[in-house]
């Protein structure tokens, strides 16, 4: 093997380390974007960084040979067991995590050149920029969401947090930038419950999310323009909308075989 070309290519490669939040509905969108980036670039290798116990969930799927896992130790609450004590779990997720994934960042190669993590993860933020290496936010639930979230202070500034909701519930919020009309009740769970005990962690993610490079959302634009419009122009970085990321890599492969173009959905 020619060695100094081998190394020329390595130099060339862009290792992209996927660190997704320890949770089903947050691990497969974000392998679904790998899978799709490593079939897409030819000059492009993903690492995707997962807990012992999740490698043994899905370390077995299909996936491009772009794309390897690389495991941390289990030192947060096991998936079977994470629902008895949710607050416990983002704790051990928010506090555990980061020195095991610096560790292993040290040990990758070729080196890593992006970060994308979950933006649930904010210490991988903190990891990045403490090495120069670029972080991209990774957001997996509905733009909406994550806009209640960046303007929370607005629901305290109109005295609708914290409240009761099985008094005020049907109160309207219409003041939050690209989001239209919407009951208290309607919003995400976080006056009361799991939602209440975990929200000042939610709320220091999405601190963090604005020093990251760049976000990525899950979403089509023109499913929720006005509120992603809204994003951009306040956030100081870029924001790319990448669509819903079901997996097209195995639908594809499945459809070949069963299907025919004329069975296709009109909206594809």
């Amino acid at each position: 093997m020619d060695l100094s070309r081998s190394q020329a290519g390595a130099a060339r490669m862009a290792h992209v380390m996927a660190i997704p939040y320890p949770g089903r509905g947050h691990i497969n969108p974000m392998m679904n974007f790998c899978k799709l980036l490593a079939s897409t670039a030819t000059d492009v290798v993903v690492t995707t960084k997962v807990t012992e116990e999740w490698l043994g969930f899905i370390g077995s799927e299909p996936k491009p040979d772009a794309v390897q896992f690389a495991s941390i130790p289990n030192v947060i609450p096991s998936e079977r067991d994470r629902a008895e004590n949710f607050p416990m779990f983002i704790e051990a997720v928010m506090t555990k995590m980061e020195a095991p994934v610096e560790q292993l960042l040290d040990r990758l190669e070729p080196l890593v050149t992006t970060i994308l993590a979950d933006t649930y993860l904010f210490w991988a933020v903190r990891i990045g920029n403490k090495r120069k290496i670029q972080v991209g936010s990774f957001w997996t639930m509905s733009v909406l969401v994550f806009s209640v979230f960046h303007h929370f202070d607005l629901l305290a500034q109109n005295n609708h947090f914290p409240i009761d909701l099985a008094e005020r519930g049907d109160e309207l919020v219409d003041y939050i930038p690209g989001l239209p009309p919407t009951r208290l009740v309607d919003l995400p769970t976080f006056f009361e419950g799991k939602g209440r005990a975990t929200l000042d962690r939610a709320l220091e993610c999405f601190s963090w999310m604005s020093k990251a490079q760049y976000i990525i959302l899950t979403t089509f634009y023109k499913l929720e323009a006005r509120a992603v419009d809204a994003l951009k122009a306040e956030l100081p970085l870029p924001i790319y909308t990448v669509g819903p990321l079901i997996p097209y890599m195995e639908l594809k492969a499945k459809s070949s075989l069963s299907a025919s173009p004329n069975d296709r959905p009109d909206y594809l």
